[in-house]
């Protein structure tokens, strides 16, 4: 019991070398993810409408589903190392040549891409992160990973909604460097993670292990439909700001709001959820995301704009590592990249509802979009609360004497 009520700072201290490293690269590259958060403004000052910008964005999702599937394979297939610098590297020249087509196909067709390379990382980085953490530090260590990531994110969307006034061909060329930073970094100094052999890969049981995984699939339809409510925050979220006559850089203050929020206080709020079962923690981080998304359609300036993002950030601190560190508990060893990207799957298929339904109820009412957003919230809770699970800092097998036998990595 004493190993699992140890401090959050201890607990991120005994952390080993090379998540450090990942948590570093992950800082540098959330700093420059610009496109994808102002993709939709982006098109909108180019003159597509709403609904059309609103598809090229669910682009993005389409891209991601791939990347889910495929980046699950290749982090289990070649190395979380190798799988996380092939995503970065052809992610950074995705971006450019995005910043330069014109024509919905074309900008739709980039946009897929550049889901699909831009993507094909996460998995990667979740199953190198169980590969090198044990269970009873894996929620910590998620919220760390988080921590970085939004770190980067506070700063990011505030610095970008600046030089988006100026030109967005600045946001591609940022988004371009940052990534191949983190492949640089995932090449020199990350260890290879669990890799499987040729011999040993078979797709047929992969896939079966997780269809018969009950518990496993309804977490997963609650999550696709939590994450359609979440991801507006870069669909309509963005237009609605825009129409309460706000700049573009208020969206961005208010998106690095978002991000500030969860580095100063993701850790408290995850010591605090940590006492209770993974499915209760997600489930009510679920409904106050909700709550907050549901409190826009009474909010038309900065402050009471400002306060529904602290509301449904709070959700989405309580919910988002407890869900992650969930999933790695769920996952047997040798299937880790394939149970992330299947985790994956689920924001992949969000970011595509998400532009593309939401920007078509925003344009029809709203008013209806929000409450629409708060009733579907309702039902991702319902569906998560009753599942199995323990608290994530009490280990589904026994306590680990020892640290995780990861090829190359640091003890």
């Amino acid at each position: 019991m004493a190993r699992t009520e140890e401090g959050l700072l201890r607990s991120l201290r005994a952390l080993p070398r090379p998540v450090w490293w990942l948590f570093a690269g992950s800082f540098v590259n959330r700093f420059g993810s610009f496109v994808s958060v102002f993709l939709v403004l982006y098109l909108v000052d180019r003159g597509y409408s709403a609904p059309e910008a609103g598809a090229v964005a669910a682009a993005y999702g389409v891209g991601g589903l791939g990347a889910a599937v495929i980046g699950g394979y290749l982090a289990d297939r070649l190395g979380r190392r190798n799988a996380i610098a092939l995503s970065m590297f052809s992610a950074a020249v995705t971006a450019l040549a995005l910043s330069q087509v014109e024509g919905l196909v074309a900008l739709w067709t980039l946009t897929a891409l550049f889901g699909l390379t831009g993507d094909l990382y996460r998995p990667a980085s979740a199953a190198l992160l169980t590969d090198l953490v044990p269970p009873a530090r894996r929620l910590v260590a998620f919220a760390g990973y988080r921590l970085s990531i939004n770190a980067g994110f506070a700063i990011g969307p505030a610095v970008a909604g600046f030089l988006a006034e100026r030109s967005f061909v600045w946001l591609f060329v940022g988004e371009a460097a940052t990534s191949a930073v983190l492949g640089v970094l995932a090449l020199i100094v990350l260890p290879e993670g669990v890799r499987t052999r040729r011999r040993e890969e078979d797709a047929g049981p992969a896939f079966r292990t997780i269809r018969a995984d009950r518990p496993f699939l309804v977490f997963l339809v609650a999550v696709v439909l939590s994450g359609f409510v979440y991801f507006q925050s870069g669909a309509a979220f963005p237009l609605h700001v825009r129409d309460s006559g706000l700049p573009t850089s208020a969206y961005g203050l208010l998106i690095g709001l978002n991000a500030a929020l969860i580095v100063a206080l993701e850790l408290p709020v995850v010591r605090f959820v940590r006492r209770f079962p993974a499915p209760r923690a997600v489930a009510g981080g679920v409904l106050l995301t909700g709550i907050g998304f549901a409190l826009t359609a009474l909010s038309g300036s900065f402050l009471p704009l400002a306060a529904t993002v602290v509301v449904w950030t709070f959700g989405e601190m309580a919910a988002a590592p407890t869900s992650s560190a969930y999933v790695a508990e769920l996952a047997p060893a040798r299937l880790r990249g394939r149970y992330q990207g299947a985790y994956g799957l689920t924001f992949a298929l969000s970011l595509i509802l998400a532009p593309a339904v939401g920007t078509r109820l925003y344009a029809w009412s709203s008013t209806g979009l929000w409450l629409i957003c708060g009733a579907v919230s309702v039902i991702s809770a319902a569906l998560i609360v009753r599942l199995p699970g323990r608290r994530i800092t009490e280990p589904f097998v026994e306590p680990p004497d020892v640290g995780p036998e990861v090829p190359g990595a640091e003890r």
